[in-house]
């Protein structure tokens, strides 16, 4: 037997001591170094979550891929585990000396601590929520997923895809135990609510498996894998198939008779005062979204004086146009009607909405370089809302690309009403969803280097929904629009998002009907009942989430015109605009906390 130098034996010792000391404490204990404890919960939390880690779509080498062949786990133990780690996480980054860090740590940390501190907050009310709803339930989560997120780039993958589905029944028994955990207190969705994900589901299921949706996805996924023969291919689609009959169909089938059963017991009663805590949840709620302490009322005032300000906006135009505007809604709803701002109902005609928004989204692209130095890398690209969920689906929505490049990021189009698309708000949308708004903020926040992984992927709606609506306003600002029908456009959508202040309150604090809700936000913004049925329905299942927009873009217009007014001739919105976006996002304070301090930096620099 060959004996080894003692120097070698010392070195390798000396490695295995300090690796040693760099990862049990890194694993079991206080880490070193709190951007080793930053790591530590980032990487505990996606070891628990393998759908979170596939649809990010992180550039994992095979051989490291573990977990895309299994789902979320539902129940309420890990729900129990999931409050265990963030309480042990929130102590531990308490215990680093924050005064011993630079202002770059020192903001990471604050980040850090404002989201898990509201984590524990929502944790405290997660049975007042509705797991199944027609929005963002589980229930088409898992479908959409499979379709949207699960790549099938080889063989591996396709395999995986059967292994995931085949694990649908016993995710779909804890979205049972959940739904009857919060039946047992009471807490049933609005009627109306079940009624949508019944018809939703048992459209779902009422087909042959040949022809479900996660049959047609795989199968055109399979068959474009060239590694696989064609016998191994038709295999893998009776598998999937197979599973669909076996597993998929029953398990939705007992979900269906829970909610059957809750269909015939639930109330018309909708908003969030209904439930065991329903005030304390939403203040929460509102909280959680706006990153603010503003209460209902105040949220509820704002809304209505923002209402009036862009109906006199509006009211010019339409004027200027020969259209008589006492009533902002009606005309609205009249000219939205009009054949000259209408596509053809048929293929053709959606097809034409699809190339439409993508030639804005391009154009847009090159005209927004003169405002912005830090630019996403990656593309995005616009589909349509997969049919099987477009009836319960909002309007429209973004999904980010993968962190691997695979994947671009996607502005989904809602198409099941052509009519509902009107070209006046077309430019806006894509303003909002893709560019400069959601795709370029979450995206050139995935592209960041030098700040920990974290503040890459963490969400604070009030930031992001306050800059797309943010992207809009400048959209029009800087002559986007090519005509005043494009300019009343953007008005009309925000006057939507200002209306929201008043009808989402007005649904959770101050016991307005659905119907109450629907016919206020026809009245005021015009748009089609179809529109905005779904949207006030969303509202209902989602408390506060509505309200995030105005208050994120109102407090970002507020600390432009702060830097404008406090900076003179050096204020530069290129560099107002990129100290937004680099940084992550961010609780409103924090993001006030970043621009006063690029103010002092940018007035010293030139003093």
């Amino acid at each position: 037997m060959r004996r080894w130098p003692q120097v070698v034996l010392a070195a390798v010792a000396v490695l295995i001591a300090g690796a040693a000391l760099f990862f049990v404490p890194t694993i079991w204990g206080k880490p070193w170094s709190i951007d080793h404890f930053y790591l530590r919960v980032f990487a505990s939390f996606a070891l628990r979550h393998p759908m979170m880690l596939s649809g990010m779509g992180l550039p994992i080498p095979p051989a490291l891929d573990f977990y895309s062949d299994d789902l979320e786990d539902f129940s309420t133990a890990a729900l129990d585990r999931e409050r265990r780690e963030l309480d042990r996480s929130l102590a531990m980054l308490r215990s680093y000396d924050r005064s011993r860090m630079s202002a770059k740590q020192r903001l990471s940390a604050d980040v850090m601590e404002s989201f898990l501190v509201d984590m524990q907050e929502m944790d405290r009310f997660r049975d007042q929520n509705y797991p199944v709803n027609q929005t963002f339930g589980l229930q088409s989560m898992l479908p959409d997923f499979m379709i949207n997120s699960h790549p099938v780039r080889r063989p591996k993958d396709a395999e995986n895809y059967l292994k995931r589905v085949g694990k649908f029944g016993a995710a779909v028994d804890q979205i049972v135990e959940q739904v009857r955990r919060r039946e047992a207190r009471g807490i049933v969705p609005p009627r109306f609510v079940l009624t949508r994900v019944l018809a939703e589901m048992r459209g779902f299921t009422g087909v042959p498996p040949a022809e479900n949706a996660l049959y047609e996805d795989f199968a055109a996924k399979v068959d474009s894998l060239a590694a696989l023969g064609a016998d191994r291919r038709e295999a893998l689609k009776r598998q999937l198939a197979d599973g669909l009959e076996k597993v998929v169909y029953p398990a939705y089938g007992r979900l269906i008779a829970v909610c059957a059963h809750q269909e015939s017991v639930a109330t018309t009663d909708d908003g969030a005062w209904k439930l065991p805590e329903g005030a304390a949840y939403y203040a929460a709620c509102l909280r959680h979204h706006t990153s603010t302490d503003m209460t209902a009322e105040a949220i509820h005032e704002l809304g209505r004086r923002e209402v009036a300000r862009l109906q006199a906006e509006m009211r010019r135009i339409l004027r200027a146009q020969g259209y008589a505007a006492d009533s902002v809604g009606t005309a609205m709803a009249k000219l939205q009607r009009e054949p000259r701002f209408l596509y053809a109902d048929d293929d053709d005609g959606r097809g034409q909405i699809l190339a439409d928004y993508q030639a804005i989204l391009d154009e847009a692209n090159r005209g927004v370089t003169p405002l912005f130095g830090a630019r996403p890398k990656q593309g995005v690209v616009v589909k349509r809302v997969p049919e099987f969920k477009e009836t319960t689906a909002a309007s429209a929505y973004y999904e980010s690309g993968s962190f691997d490049g695979t994947r671009p990021g996607v502005f989904f189009v809602n198409l099941r009403q052509v009519g509902d698309i009107a070209k006046p708000g077309m430019r806006t949308l894509a303003y909002h969803e893709g560019i400069p708004g959601h795709h370029f903020q979450i995206t050139v926040a995935q592209e960041l280097s030098g700040v920990p992984f974290f503040r890459r992927v963490i969400p604070f709606t009030a930031y992001v929904e306050g800059w797309a609506l943010y992207a809009e306003r400048l959209a029009l600002e800087q002559g986007f629009h090519k005509t005043p029908f494009d300019s009343l456009g953007a008005y009309s959508a925000e006057l939507f998002r200002a209306a929201r202040l008043v009808v989402d309150t007005g649904i959770h604090a101050k016991r307005w009907t659905r119907e109450q809700a629907i016919d206020y936000m026809r009245r005021t913004v015009g748009a089609p009942e179809t529109a905005m049925t779904a949207e006030v329905e969303r509202y209902i299942v989602s408390p506060g989430q509505a309200c995030a927009y105005k208050v994120g873009q109102l407090k970002i217009l507020e600390l432009r015109e702060r830097a404008r007014r406090q900076l003179g001739p050096r204020f530069d919105l290129r560099g107002f605009h990129d100290v937004l976006l680099t940084n992550g996002a961010l609780p409103l304070r924090l993001l006030e906390r970043v621009v006063d301090e690029w103010i002092e930096k940018r007035a010293r620099a030139a003093a």
